[in-house]
């Protein structure tokens, strides 16, 4: 067996669990962040063709984003149960998982592309404006070609990830940002005779993108010299098995990423409410918010990955030390970024519009976002080193106590009740995030403690 596909060793220190854990989250940090680069250019860019354009951006991304994390939640299994077979060194159920999951994606992908199409109809359903109804509406149509690719990537790149291999996947992303800089220029604006399309061309530059990301990848997959022994050809063992238990650990998942994305926009539709300035300038804030979550999903895969791998090796000792190393490296990372968004809200709000009241509405809506991001971090780890153990039930319903019990009825209450507006929408934000933190790490720490059982 090459050194390439061999899992971790027994209980190691400390010292070594932090390079670990930083040798694998860095890789799949730029990989994640990739992604919301990805959001960042289109954002950047519509913003530049009007505060209508990023409106209608941000708005069709909540409705997309919601989707898309439903998606990928519903495959996390694949992950789980790769990483777990990984550190029990069964090597060839790794590729078994993953084709299975590659089925599930089709179906899924599809299922949540059609749904996309009808976006539109959904804006008007809830109230916004004709405008946005009409333009937000575009957006959502253009994003849904690409939703099938992304969850077929995103489960190529669980299977990587789980077995130590996170630089293809991040080496295709990097590439795909720049397919889709280029692509933008040529859609949004309508260079080399092609129509301005503005927002909706962003994101039909991001479909294509998301189409050469799947395919790159899996060509790289089946070209792997170790494929016969990961399993990748073959026949499947006990397929309608292993099918089964990607979709027992990825209901309660999905279900989890659906509540929090779900709440994430619905905070977003209430910015809608409050006006184009203030929808684009709480656009503005929730995308650098997102830009510092991809570090939170890079830490947040390593704990999935490096607890499961423990669980593999029946290791409770390093379930333990693998997800509160990878929680004290996200705490210090989110205090260092924090102090971005309190020193330069107006610098990083300039980055996205030349509009003078954007501008200086998002500046305002940043400053609050530093502390949002502080205890957005640790949830989103603590939520990755539970799913390692293949906990998942109890955790989305701490996650629908903290987001749907708090943080959705607050976001209303301070931004019209109490008159904060935008402002108001992002302490809710940091208050979901917080009863998230704290009821988590207290699961953690229970199911730390308790006999290592493979899922």
């Amino acid at each position: 067996m090459t050194s390439h596909i061999t899992p971790e060793d027994d209980p190691i220190g400390i010292a070594r669990h932090i390079g670990r854990t930083l040798r694998l989250a860095i890789p799949v940090t730029i990989a994640r962040a990739g992604l919301i680069l990805m959001v960042t250019a289109d954002t950047i860019m519509s913003g530049r063709a009007g505060a209508a354009e990023l409106a209608f951006y941000g708005i069709a991304g909540a409705a997309h984003i919601t989707l898309f994390l439903l998606g990928i939640g519903l495959l996390q299994g694949t992950m789980i149960l790769v990483a777990q077979a990984h550190g029990a060194k069964d090597f060839a159920q790794c590729g078994q998982f993953w084709r299975i999951g590659l089925i599930h994606a089709v179906l899924y992908g599809a299922l949540l592309g059609g749904l996309l199409f009808g976006a539109g109809w959904f804006f008007g359903a809830i109230g916004q404006s004709a405008e946005i109804v009409a333009g937000a509406g575009a957006v959502a149509r253009a994003f849904a070609w690409g939703l099938p690719a992304i969850v077929l990537f995103a489960v190529t790149t669980f299977f990587l990830e789980a077995m130590h291999r996170p630089g293809p996947g991040m080496f295709v992303m990097l590439a795909a940002n720049v397919v889709n800089v280029g692509l933008n220029w040529l859609f949004i604006y309508g260079h080399w005779g092609l129509p301005a399309l503005g927002a909706e061309g962003a994101a039909f530059a991001t479909s294509i993108a998301r189409w050469f990301m799947f395919l790159s990848l899996v060509g790289y997959v089946l070209a792997m010299r170790e494929g016969d022994c990961l399993g990748i050809r073959g026949a499947i063992a006990e397929g309608w098995d292993k099918a089964r238990r990607i979709r027992r650990l990825g209901y309660p998942i999905g279900f989890a990423y659906f509540l929090e994305a779900a709440a994430m926009g619905g905070v977003m539709m209430m910015a809608g409410y409050l006006g184009i300035a203030s929808a684009a300038g709480y656009q503005i804030a929730m995308n650098l918010v997102a830009i510092v979550f991809m570090l939170t999903l890079g830490f947040a895969t390593a704990a999935n990955v490096r607890v499961g791998n423990a669980v593999g090796r029946a290791d409770r000792r390093g379930v333990a030390e693998a997800g509160w190393v990878a929680l004290g490296i996200i705490i210090v990372a989110m205090l260092l970024l924090a102090t971005l968004f309190f020193a330069l809200p107006e610098t990083l709000a300039t980055l996205y519009t030349d509009d003078v009241a954007v501008r200086a509405l998002a500046a305002s809506v940043i400053a609050v976002a530093g502390v949002a991001v502080l205890s957005d971090g640790p949830q989103g780890v603590l939520m990755g080193a539970l799913r390692g153990t293949a906990n998942v039930w109890i955790p989305s319903g701490i996650q629908l106590a903290a987001f749907w019990g708090v943080m959705v009825p607050l976001a209303y209450t301070l931004a019209f009740a109490l008159g904060k507006g935008a402002e108001g929408l992002m302490w809710a934000n940091f208050t979901g995030f917080l009863i998230a933190s704290l009821g988590l790490a207290a699961r953690f720490r229970v199911v730390s403690r308790r006999p290592v059982v493979r899922y």
